[in-house]
């Protein structure tokens, strides 16, 4: 991986870290288009979120023909909003899920570790693009109230940004 492609996911890792839940959104045969709320476990310095899914999710069957994938990301406490295109795969993998394990996740596989649908995803980030305003509210308010007036589009309302890796 080149330098730049380093700091450019150290970036996007960076805002999408404490966001704990992602809408993946997956395609089936047919390419229908579908999405569902995921806990995030890590974003991994090589570019990879992690999830904890049961493997007879119907999604995870859509995986193995159409792995490419876009997860979204959004605070709207920090007007962050992040998304995210890459590669899914489904996976057993014993060591990193004891690795991730929270003894929350047991609501969901009552046999911990052991349950035998007990699955991850693991999504290798290609692309993504990003919204974050570091405006507080009242200024993005400002800059909205004043667009409504003058006509012109608001200014100065955060960073927008596009990773290609």
């Amino acid at each position: 991986m080149q330098s730049y492609s380093s700091e450019q996911l150290a970036s996007i890792a960076a805002r999408i870290k404490d966001v704990k839940f992602g809408m993946l959104t997956t395609s089936d045969d047919m390419r229908t288009l579908t999405s569902r709320p995921l806990t995030q476990q890590q974003v991994d310095n090589e570019g990879q979120i992690w999830f904890f899914v049961s493997d007879e999710a119907a999604y995870t069957r859509d995986l193995l023909n159409n792995p490419q994938v876009n997860v979204s990301f959004v605070d709207t406490g920090d007007s962050l909003y992040v998304s995210v295109c890459g590669h899914a795969q489904l996976l057993k993998d014993r060591a990193k899920a004891e690795e991730l394990w929270n003894p929350l996740m047991k609501a969901w596989f009552p046999g911990g570790l052991d349950d035998p649908k007990l699955s991850l995803i693991k999504v290798t980030i290609q692309s993504a693009e990003y919204w974050d305003s570091s405006a507080s509210k009242m200024m993005q308010f400002y800059a909205m109230a004043k667009a409504a007036i003058t006509g012109e589009p608001p200014k100065d309302l955060g960073e927008h940004g596009r990773v290609e890796l």
